[in-house]
C-alpha cells in the first residue's frame, strides 16, 4: 500500500455502535449495503434481517468515507450463535473499495473490541471459502469441512485468544 493509500485510511469514519445506537441512516446504510453485495451481487436470495443484530451485545462495526458507508461487519457475543465464543457476521467491503486492505482495517476493529470485550472467548466465523487465506492470516484456522450456505461455499473457522493459548502452553510445560 502506498503513502496516499495509507492516507486515506486513516481519513475513514469508524463507527462501533449497538443496534439503539445507530441512527436511522446509518442502519439504512448498513442494511442497504448488505443486501447489495449479499443478495444482489452475489445472487444468494436470503432474509437477512435474523433479529441478531438486535441482541443487546451485538456491536455493528463500520466506516463511513465522505458520507457512503464502505465496510461492515456484526460482532456477536458468546453464547449468542455459538456456545463460548463470540462470532463475526456479515463481513463486507464495498465493491468500490476492495483491494485496498480495508478488510484488514475492519477485522482489527472488530478483532481488538472482541479482545478487550471477551477477553477470554475465542471467536467463531462462518468465512466464504474463498477468504479462507485472509481469515488464516488473521489467526482462524479452519475447524470445518466445506458445507453450502445460502449456496455459497463456506468453511468453519475459529481464532483462539492468545490468552488462552499462552495459558494452555504453560500448563503443558508445567
Amino acid at each position: 500500500m502506498n503513502d496516499s493509500e495509507n492516507n486515506m485510511q486513516t481519513n475513514f469514519d469508524w463507527q462501533l455502535k449497538t443496534f439503539k445506537q445507530l441512527s436511522t441512516d446509518e442502519l439504512y446504510d448498513l442494511l442497504k449495503l448488505r443486501i447489495d453485495v449479499f443478495v444482489v451481487e452475489q445472487t444468494c436470495y436470503y432474509s437477512d434481517l435474523d433479529e441478531l443484530d438486535r441482541e443487546t451485545e451485538t456491536l455493528h462495526v463500520f466506516a463511513y468515507d465522505r458520507g457512503h458507508i464502505i465496510a461492515y461487519c456484526r460482532v456477536l457475543a458468546p453464547n449468542v450463535v455459538y456456545e463460548q465464543e463470540a462470532a463475526l457476521g456479515r463481513v463486507i467491503v464495498s465493491p468500490e473499495y476492495r483491494g485496498q486492505k480495508l478488510g484488514y482495517s475492519l477485522m482489527a476493529k472488530a478483532l481488538g473490541y472482541i479482545d478487550i470485550k471477551w477477553p477470554t472467548v475465542s471467536c467463531h466465523i462462518s468465512a466464504q471459502q474463498h477468504l479462507h487465506d485472509f481469515y488464516h492470516s488473521l489467526g482462524f484456522e479452519q475447524i470445518s469441512d466445506m458445507y453450502l450456505e445460502d449456496g455459497i461455499p463456506h468453511i468453519g473457522m475459529r481464532r483462539i485468544v492468545k490468552k488462552i493459548v499462552k495459558e494452555e502452553q504453560n500448563q503443558t510445560i508445567t
